[in-house]
């Protein structure tokens, strides 16, 4: 997640060279034509190039504002994470029998385990990774024969619960209310998947960039009484805008993606590993994840 730090040129740069390198070639080569087929090439108005602009502007406007709804939607998802996560173990806490203060801890770490899990998973990368040190060798062999590993840490907190109602350790009334914490966690799990499985049109970013070009083609034209040391730079600066907003709501639009954009997945899960340890009574918490330059994890 991008923080309220300055933003290094470079990256900015590094995510449109390629579009600013077509307008450039596209301009010079309108400049090109129109300089040789002067006599050939109809006056531009430059009302054509403006509604055209207007109209890319307010494409532009609604694919900010849905690609938004989703980053945001995937950051409440996060936060009702962190919320049940605390209530999860104040539960158990209130309603496990004092004997089993040893389950609890358990149970515990592997939710902290499946925090960290949930966000490897949905980056697409190892979701199994450093989870040794809060699960058994034994959850770890049970988790790695499962697709959806997440998925798997929840299940083995059900069963166990499960287990402790078995033996007396939980009582019925109370063990609805943990059951109700644990559907919350499935169905933000399935909230978070449903947001990274379902993929933004990609013809509307094509059909976008298209329109960009058209209306640089059609600048240019309008503009072949000016100098071409004016024009050029003119054209790139304008597309250029166009372009950042563009990507910056594709960015924006996949907050699972692994990218300084999205969703700090690894700094909220170690915000939940700090308060379920120091809710346990531990003394040897982590410290916060610092950000990176200008991003969090």
């Amino acid at each position: 997640m991008l923080l309220k730090k300055r933003i290094p040129a470079f990256y900015i740069i590094k995510k449109i060279r390629l579009e600013v390198l077509y307008v450039l070639i596209t301009g010079l080569l309108v400049n090109y034509l129109t300089a040789k087929y002067k006599n050939l090439i109809p006056e531009m108005p430059i009302a054509i190039p403006a509604f055209i602009g207007t109209a890319i502007s307010v494409i532009l406007s609604f694919k900010i504002n849905q690609s938004y709804d989703r980053w945001w939607e995937a950051r409440k998802v996060w936060g009702s994470i962190v919320n049940e996560s605390r209530s999860f173990v104040l539960q158990l806490q209130s309603f496990v029998s004092a004997q089993k203060q040893s389950e609890i801890k358990e149970i515990a770490y592997r939710h902290i385990a499946w925090c960290f899990s949930l966000g490897q998973s949905l980056r697409g990368l190892d979701a199994t990774k450093d989870l040794d040190k809060y699960i058994s060798q034994a959850d770890l062999d049970k988790i790695k024969k499962h697709n959806n590993k997440p998925l798997a840490l929840l299940q083995l907190n059900t069963l166990q619960i499960a287990d402790l109602k078995n033996s007396g350790g939980l009582e019925v009334f109370t063990l609805v209310q943990i059951n109700t914490t644990l559907v919350n966690f499935s169905n933000a799990m399935g909230m978070a998947e449903r947001i990274k499985s379902t993929v933004f049109p990609q013809t509307y970013r094509l059909f976008l960039h298209f329109f960009i070009y058209i209306f640089v083609v059609t600048l240019a034209i309008a503009l072949i009484d000016i100098d071409s040391f004016f024009e050029i730079p003119l054209l790139l600066v304008i597309s250029s805008a166009f372009f950042l907003l563009e990507k910056s709501a594709t960015h924006l639009q996949d907050p699972f993606d692994n990218r300084p954009t999205d969703t700090a997945m690894t700094t909220i899960a170690t915000n939940i590993e700090i308060n379920i340890k120091q809710l346990l009574g531990e003394t040897e918490v982590p410290e916060p994840l610092q950000p990176q330059s200008f991003y969090s994890l």
